[in-house]
């Protein structure tokens, strides 16, 4: 454990940071009290922080994928890594796959088992780990059904930490990184 140096947190957007359980489009996205908060205590440990989501509506013409990154951006996140694909198109970067993950320490020379995802669903832990990160499931969003519901799909795996929120989930690395003393 002593080896782990925080070098990026990965944080879901739906259900993790704001929203609800489904997809709210940008423009009616609202953030959860305390997120906007929460993200600038991160922000001032200077670790890279990415969003990182799938969002279907894209290919069907709903939104652009500008609309979701400007959105992101303005929240605090560094970069924001998006999925536009349906669940039956089969790509490599749509969660529970780690493909956003990988495309994201290639082009920042990240060490994925030195960064932690935040999510509040099943897939979001499945991707974490199948990308060697560190796994919080946040119990907002669909956080209760991943745990309870739909923990069959993940059943094999420990999220690190089970956090009551996005708010505890950044207490947590907060203490974590003070822990290891590389804050």
């Amino acid at each position: 454990m002593q080896t782990f140096k925080l070098e990026a947190v990965f944080i879901d957007r739906d259900g993790t940071i704001g929203g609800t359980d489904e997809v709210v489009l940008p423009g009616d996205f609202k953030l959860f009290p305390k997120t906007k908060d929460s993200i600038e205590k991160l922000k001032k440990l200077g670790i890279k922080l990415f969003g990182f989501t799938n969002q279907p509506g894209i290919s069907r013409g709903e939104v652009t994928k500008d609309a979701f990154e400007s959105e992101m951006k303005e929240f605090g996140f560094d970069d924001v890594y998006i999925c536009p694909h349906q669940h039956t198109e089969g790509c490599e970067c749509r969660k529970p796959n780690p493909g956003m993950l990988h495309q994201a320490a290639t082009e920042n020379e990240l060490n994925l088992s030195n960064c932690i995802v935040i999510g509040d669903r099943w897939s979001d832990i499945l991707a974490a780990n199948r990308a060697g990160c560190k796994k919080i499931l946040v119990l907002t969003g669909a956080g209760n059904d991943a745990l309870h519901k739909y923990k069959h799909m993940w059943s094999n795996i420990e999220a690190d930490f089970i956090a009551n929120d996005f708010e505890d989930a950044v207490r947590y690395i907060i203490n974590l990184v003070g822990n290891l003393g590389n804050s």
